[in-house]
């Protein structure tokens, strides 16, 4: 398998300039990022073209994060893409529904930018194994041939991603 050199793409969606701002600094050197002040337009790009990982706030005028993640999750294109909820409320009552709704992680404001690109690496390297895991799935079941070798050669490359580095 060859290693691809496409960036994985984040979309961030948060109605605070400052946070928008605070984010694309931490990543913009890793991934291609989609940044959106507004969770519906956020919504629309997502349903037509499906990003890697989300970073949505919980506050947010209009629809607000958890009811967006609700319809992210609804979405079979992106019911698999990881949603990190990043947000000033940290009673664990949010927190707790933001993972019944779908959430893979909370980040508390104010952003830690070592934790924020630790956090976004962790979840893209389980998604693209989870990814491949589910591709090769498909793939053996309609071959019924498995092929364990091959297996741990793509999952290093996975692994290796030179975009996804702690």
């Amino acid at each position: 398998m060859e290693q691809s050199a496409v960036r994985p793409t984040i979309l961030v969606v948060d109605d605070a300039p400052e946070i928008l701002m605070i984010v694309e600094s931490v990543l913009e050197k890793h991934y291609s990022l989609k940044l959106f002040d507004d969770s519906e337009k956020a919504l629309d790009y997502a349903f037509a073209t499906p990003p890697d990982l989300i970073l949505l706030d919980i506050m947010m005028p209009n629809i607000d994060g958890l009811e967006a993640c609700r319809r992210l999750k609804a979405n079979p294109k992106l019911a698999d893409v990881p949603v990190i909820f990043i947000s000033a409320k940290n009673e664990d009552e949010y927190e707790e529904y933001g993972f019944s709704v779908g959430a893979s992680d909370f980040i508390h404001k104010p952003i830690n930018a070592p934790i924020l690109l630790a956090r976004v690496n962790t979840h893209l390297k389980i998604k693209l194994v989870m990814d491949y895991l589910r591709n090769e799935n498909e793939r053996l079941q309609d071959s019924k041939k498995p092929s364990s070798s091959e297996l741990v050669k793509v999952l290093k490359v996975l692994w290796d991603n030179p975009f996804i580095k702690f």
